[in-house]
């Protein structure tokens, strides 16, 4: 059987919430007993998994030493969105707004980028199958959850799906440097798609020219860029602002 390891409480209660039947097995920290664990494993015990009580080297065994809360997990894999699911998507939502991840293949950012999209309503987020995160258990863990409940849509060819989502009445706006206004001068209404680049290379240059406009954020201070994250905090919550 297929399977994979996820870990800390956040991505744990997540799948609670949303598919508990794709639990396999759950180790926890001998002797760990807290108000926020306690509550975790009774609901899993409910459901007859099995749950292991194992040292705390074995944990960090389990998730190559990063931070596991005490909890991990092994589970059967989540449901894989591509592009064909894209339509039903936006039949579904009323005003959509989407976050395209060109070229960010840093698990983190892909974890922080999904836990923003999630927090701003974003109907789903577009990466392409190549140069692109996976999601891993390190990118579920700093998702916080949102990675259960927010589409992540892996697409063949991301400058066609953005010509087909176009058609579809979306309007794309990408971030770049060189642009000549800023993301507080851009409308940022109605069914929209904002585009982020990787940090330093930024969009790959077909989906630069795919977009419909080009913004930048600001920088006032010594830095030239924000980290791609961040970045999509900036424009998908004044997109928000905008559209309340």
């Amino acid at each position: 059987m297929s399977s994979e390891v996820i870990y800390g409480i956040h991505a744990v209660q997540a799948i609670l919430a949303t598919d508990p039947s794709r639990f396999i097995e759950v180790m926890v920290l001998k002797g760990r007993q807290d108000e926020r664990l306690v509550p975790v494993l009774n609901d899993i015990a409910m459901l007859g998994v099995s749950i292991q009580q194992v040292g705390r080297k074995a944990l960090d065994d389990k998730t190559q030493g990063a931070s596991h809360q005490g909890i991990v997990a092994r589970v059967k894999p989540g449901r894989q969105y591509n592009e064909n699911d894209l339509e039903a998507i936006l039949a579904n939502t009323e005003n959509p707004l989407l976050l395209v991840l060109d070229g960010v293949t840093d698990p983190h950012n892909l974890g922080a980028c999904l836990r923003t999209a999630d927090a701003a309503g974003v109907s789903a987020v577009i990466v392409p199958k190549d140069k692109s995160a996976q999601l891993n258990a390190t990118a579920r863990k700093v998702a916080c959850g949102a990675a259960e409940v927010v589409p992540l849509v892996r697409v063949t060819n991301l400058a066609r799906t953005m010509r087909a989502l176009k058609e579809q009445g979306v309007w794309f706006v990408g971030t770049a440097g060189e642009a000549d206004h800023d993301v507080y001068d851009t409308k940022l209404v109605g069914p929209l798609a904002l585009v982020m680049g990787a940090e330093g290379d930024g969009m790959r240059r077909l989906t630069r020219e795919t977009c419909d406009e080009l913004i930048r954020i600001p920088m006032s201070g010594s830095v030239s860029s924000l980290n791609v994250s961040v970045a999509t905090g900036v424009c998908l919550y004044e997109a928000v602002r905008q559209r309340r």
